[in-house]
């Protein structure tokens, strides 16, 4: 049976942060309910198709999952438990922001078989989270964290954001050294991207607020890889560390490729040679399951040229790199027959390493990366 993958998408919150441009709606509460049995419709849906896979991971995301309650997570994980093969499953995370959790929420977590807890915390500095909109603040975060310690989770991720409105290395420093003390499992450690229709990219472009100079906010991400090294953290991804073995195995699974399905608006699945998305409004999705339909809202055939390019783009986000022996496994030709200019240039430039097993990207190549993905891509 193939390893599988499943992505939970909970698009309801109790604000739409200012750097948002997920699939979620704040303060729809009454929607909850009737999502819910729509989403097991579709779940539902999956089961024959996905009898040959056995699930590995799942991941429920949003939106903020943790808004919601905590009974309507376990119906969800109940029907995925009953509807798949879930003997070798290894992992089940929630996403959850600080402030939404308490006691009764995280034991019905842990009596639904949820192992790992992940963050949404940015900053501990209350400013900074103010600037971004971010409902809660530092103490929310150490209150839901002890929370959870106290319950025996033992495997926790915090998201942490820099390039923020406003930061200064001293904030990143300060953050992440506090964070640290916390001895927590895994930290994703990201570079605030501003999207387009976000209210933050407006205010940019309207010279409302002023972000970080490039060479501040690279001397930020380099700042926070060596501390974190030096703290005893593995930096496996671009963005994310972990204690040993306890890097992310679900996002292991987009990474390098692997199955996974999405359930929920907008969620995303990449199956049997084709990538396919879900409809991102509700009228859409219901219609659909309503019809006895799969709520897709569009599709393409992920063909043997895009495969390669998507192989080693994802590929060469994973720090250790690309495994040469590993691609002519999977692709039956040499990398360097299909990329060989390529992969000189950028090694010349001081962007690849390479040797006889592996290609990687050193240092200089994790800050220009987006260079050699448009290189790579058909």
């Amino acid at each position: 049976m193939k390893d599988l993958g499943i992505y939970i998408h909970i698009p309801f919150c109790n604000s739409k942060c200012y750097y948002c441009d997920f699939v979620s709606f704040p303060h729809k509460d009454d929607r909850i309910d009737e999502y819910i049995e729509y989403l097991l419709g579709e779940i539902k849906e999956y089961k024959e198709l996905l009898k040959e896979y056995i699930v590995k991971t799942i991941f429920i995301g949003g939106g903020t999952p943790s808004y919601i309650g905590g009974q309507h997570i376990g119906r969800i994980l109940e029907y995925i438990y009953k509807n798949f093969n879930v003997e070798a499953l290894e992992e089940v995370t929630i996403e959850t922001n600080p402030g939404t959790l308490n006691r009764e929420k995280l034991k019905l977590y842990k009596e639904y078989g949820i192992n790992r807890i992940s963050i949404g915390v940015q900053s501990l500095n209350d400013n900074l989270l103010k600037n971004i909109g971010r409902v809660h603040t530092s103490v929310d975060f150490y209150r839901n964290f002890d929370l959870i310690r106290n319950l025996n989770f033992k495997n926790v991720n915090v998201d942490l954001m820099f390039g923020l409105p406003n930061q200064t290395m001293e904030d990143c420093k300060e953050t992440l050294e506090k964070i640290t003390k916390l001895d927590i499992e895994h930290i994703s450690y990201y570079s605030l991207i501003l999207e387009e229709n976000t209210l933050m990219d407006k205010w940019y472009k309207e010279g409302k607020i002023r972000l970080p100079e490039e060479e501040t906010e690279r001397d930020m991400y380099h700042f926070g890889i060596n501390f974190l090294k030096d703290q005893g953290y593995k930096h496996y991804e671009i963005s994310n560390f972990a204690k040993d073995g306890l890097e992310c195995k679900h996002n292991l699974f987009y990474w390098q490729l692997k199955p996974y399905i999405g359930f929920g608006l907008a969620a995303h699945s990449n199956l049997k040679d084709k990538r396919y998305w879900n409809y991102s409004n509700f009228k859409d999705y219901y219609n659909s399951l309503d019809e006895n339909r799969f709520p897709i809202d569009g599709e393409e055939t992920i063909n043997r040229e895009m495969a390669i390019a998507e192989y080693l783009i994802m590929g060469l986000r994973l720090i250790e790199g690309v495994n040469k022996n590993d691609f002519f496994n999977r692709f039956k030709i040499k990398v360097e027959d299909l990329y060989e200019e390529l992969l000189i240039k950028y090694k010349e430039q001081g962007l690849l390493y390479i040797d006889d097993e592996w290609i990687r990207f050193t240092p200089k190549g994790l800050d220009l990366s987006n260079i050699v993905y448009v290189d790579i891509l058909p």
